[in-house]
């Protein structure tokens, strides 16, 4: 096993650095406002060059500071890329640039998702937002921090607890407010905001928003990071039907999440 594994503190200060380099490939490809090109995958979601070189990127250097962890990413997985997790204690989620959508039509709300994952667990998160220059992780309870890059200050996060004027919820912009309004009709809310990428259950985390609903098709590379940091910051999340704590690991050559609820633990 690597030092690094039981050394969470400098393994997370190795995959910052990682994130800040993939987050410069992405950046090499974006003008804000200005359109990429993008390819259609067989699950019909967008991939850029810029999603494959940053993955390539992230993979390599994941696997060379700790040799013998499984890496999974979500470009090679949707290439066909298969890893056996049965016996497997830890293992790395990554999703290069979430948010492709976003990044595709020049949005700057888009980031580079790097995970531990240990017995199902997220035990480590990077979040790492390029064109905002904003960078939040986490390796255990209480180390959740926010890096901006114009001050080049961290900070750490918290989430906060809901003001009795109700809930500001955040949810993803391609959702219909008829399908939001649905699900929040029976709580008090203050305020929707809309956001793209993980950028969403950060928010939760630094406490800017109490709730995000995830109702839309996600897969574990999308959340992973971001519950870590969550965990990390006082929250959780929770599948909608039965309130579990979402786990992460193979299921059956797939790693779809269920609909879930990010919000803070109180």
């Amino acid at each position: 096993m690597s030092k690094l594994l039981t050394h969470l503190p400098a393994l997370c200060n190795m995959v910052k650095r990682t994130a800040l380099e993939a987050g410069e490939i992405t950046l090499d490809y974006f003008e804000e406002g200005m359109q990429i090109a993008a390819d259609i995958k067989a699950d019909g979601s967008p991939v850029t060059i810029a999603d494959k070189r940053a993955e390539e990127y992230i993979i390599r250097a994941l696997q060379d500071a700790v040799p013998g962890i499984p890496v999974i990413g979500e470009e090679a997985n949707a290439a066909g890329e298969r890893h056996d997790l049965k016996g497997q204690e830890y293992f790395w989620l990554v999703d290069p640039l979430d948010g492709t959508k976003e990044y595709a039509m020049g949005s700057p709300d888009y980031t580079v998702n790097i995970a531990l994952i240990k017995n199902n667990t997220p035990v480590l998160g990077v979040i790492y937002a390029p064109a905002h220059g904003e960078l939040f992780s986490a390796h255990g309870e209480g180390t959740a921090v926010r890096w901006l890059e114009e001050t080049n200050n961290e900070k750490p996060i918290r989430v906060r607890k809901p003001s009795a004027k109700g809930l500001v919820v955040i949810a993803s912009k391609n959702r219909s407010a008829a399908e939001i309004d649905k699900y929040l009709e029976e709580h008090k809310v203050e305020k929707i905001i809309r956001k793209g990428s993980s950028l969403k259950i950060c928010a939760v985390a630094m406490g800017k928003a109490d709730l995000y609903p995830g109702l839309a098709e996600t897969c574990e590379w999308d959340t992973a990071a971001g519950h870590a940091i969550l965990n990390a910051a006082g929250g959780e999340i929770v599948a909608l039907d039965n309130g579990q704590v979402l786990t992460y690991g193979d299921k059956d050559g797939h790693f779809n999440n269920p609909k879930f609820l990010a919000q803070a633990k109180f």
